[in-house]
């Protein structure tokens, strides 16, 4: 890339910085600068910096996205332990689908959430507000079916006081409804390609950022390697190569 494309860049990337702050968007203290290995994503966001303690919404509309969605939830939660000085989080549900010994795949021990199975929506929605309230906790996830802007916006009000990062999963909802959140996402599964064991691969997902707040929405192909997230830059040429494998 030619020198002075780049500093053009540069220099629009430190204005849009500077856009943000006087747009009340706070710049993240260095500090609290969290990594929750999705470095290819973060020029997405505002400060290229992966918004925590705020409300990230996701939306899955059948079983197989919903999985895609809880494993995509999950490796950005163990990253978040892996760098974070607070290793706490809660699981909040309806039901009991949760594997915990599973969770070991993305860096999570499971002693170090709490899990609630609560009894209906209403529970689940006082449950998470409540927890999110728990300065002591790093994350919080919570499935459920709907929730409307308002139960949202308290979720949003309570960890711009707590600090926790906000994991809420809609699945299956009767009613897309905009939410109060700082990002909004989208996961589906993708069929893997196998390794070294025939029909054994690496859990792949398409994520589609469909909305952040002062950011630039965006699309991958990603995979889940070894503990890390990676970025599949060419679907075709990775299915060539797995082909020209097969036949070797």
């Amino acid at each position: 890339m030619p020198v002075e494309v780049v500093y053009k860049t540069d220099v629009l990337r430190s204005l849009r910085k500077e856009l943000l702050v006087l747009q009340g968007f706070k710049k993240p203290v260095c500090e609290r600068h969290i990594s929750v290995g999705l470095g290819f994503m973060e020029k997405s966001f505002p400060h290229d910096v992966f918004p925590t303690g705020a409300v990230h919404d996701f939306v899955s509309d059948n079983f197989s996205n919903a999985a895609a969605t809880n494993g995509f939830i999950s490796g950005v939660m163990g990253n978040l332990f892996k760098n974070a000085q607070k290793i706490n989080a809660v699981w909040v549900n309806a039901s009991n689908k949760i594997f915990p010994t599973a969770l070991k795949l993305f860096g999570i021990d499971p002693h170090h959430i709490i899990f609630v199975n609560a009894r209906n929506p209403k529970d689940v929605l006082w449950v998470i507000e409540e927890a999110l309230k728990c300065s002591c906790l790093t994350a919080i996830v919570g499935e459920l079916q709907d929730i409307d802007f308002t139960a949202s916006r308290r979720l949003q009000l309570a960890v711009e006081k707590s600090g926790v990062t906000a994991f809420i999963h809609r699945q299956n909802p009767k009613s897309k409804n905009p939410v109060a959140c700082v990002a909004s996402w989208k996961i589906n599964s993708v069929k893997s390609i196998p390794q070294n064991m025939p029909g054994l691969g690496f859990a792949r997902w398409n994520v589609e950022l469909t909305k952040v707040r002062n950011g630039t929405p965006g699309n991958w192909l990603v995979e889940w390697q070894a503990g890390h997230f990676k970025e599949i830059k060419n679907q075709l040429k990775a299915i060539s190569s797995h082909r020209e494998l097969k036949v070797s």
